[in-house]
């Protein structure tokens, strides 16, 4: 439905209760800038919510994820620190799952 090419996960904790204009503003102030076909992820400070925003070349999505038991596998945090995700691991961090072992970041390449 949307096109995304790249993920961003930020480390910092984000309020929940933010909307669309606060969320992109805080995109531009960790990332630099919303680029279009790029989703950005936040999470609250107990990593049991999650904030997506997409910039899908005309607007701007933002969706909400609650997780109600457990919490999502969120890195710790680093000021101004930001990782880029692959989709797989990205299915992985919604369901709350480990997502560091998911995609090419698991890759196996020495015996």
């Amino acid at each position: 439905m949307i096109r995304i090419d790249s993920i961003w996960l930020a480390t910092e904790p984000m309020d929940m209760r933010a909307g669309t204009e606060t969320a992109l503003a805080r995109v531009i102030s960790v990332f630099g800038a919303a680029k279009p076909h790029c989703a950005y992820l936040f999470a609250n400070r107990r990593a049991t919510r999650m904030k997506v925003l997409v910039h899908d070349g005309f607007g701007i999505w933002l969706a909400a994820r609650r997780l109600n038991q457990g919490k999502f596998h969120w890195p710790s945090i680093h000021h101004g620190a930001e990782i880029e995700l692959d989709t797989e691991q990205l299915q992985a961090l919604v369901l709350g799952l480990p997502w560091q072992r998911a995609g090419s970041g698991g890759m196996i390449t020495l015996l």
